[in-house]
């Protein structure tokens, strides 16, 4: 049985290891684990759900102090390999 797209495991990057750890796992377990880590650290923009207000290890990752969960999915791929 081939295994889906979205199951294919990727690397992180040291920067995305911080928050999904370094072992090789399926985009969206590392989704998952960011969603878990934003929620755990209260990252959510109280106002607008939609936003994540980046703390020093998510800016590594993103690049900049805040991102909508869309443009999240995308900035992550930059660091999956």
């Amino acid at each position: 049985m081939a295994k889906n797209a979205f199951m294919k495991e990727l690397t992180p990057s040291a920067e995305l290891a911080k928050v999904v750890g370094s072992k090789p796992l399926p985009r969206t377990e590392v989704v998952k684990k960011l969603w878990a880590y934003i929620k755990k650290n209260k990252l959510q923009d109280t106002k607008n759900k939609r936003n994540i207000n980046t703390d020093e290890t998510l800016k590594e990752i993103f690049g900049k102090s805040q991102v909508n969960m869309f443009e999240m999915t995308k900035l992550v791929s930059k660091h999956l390999s």
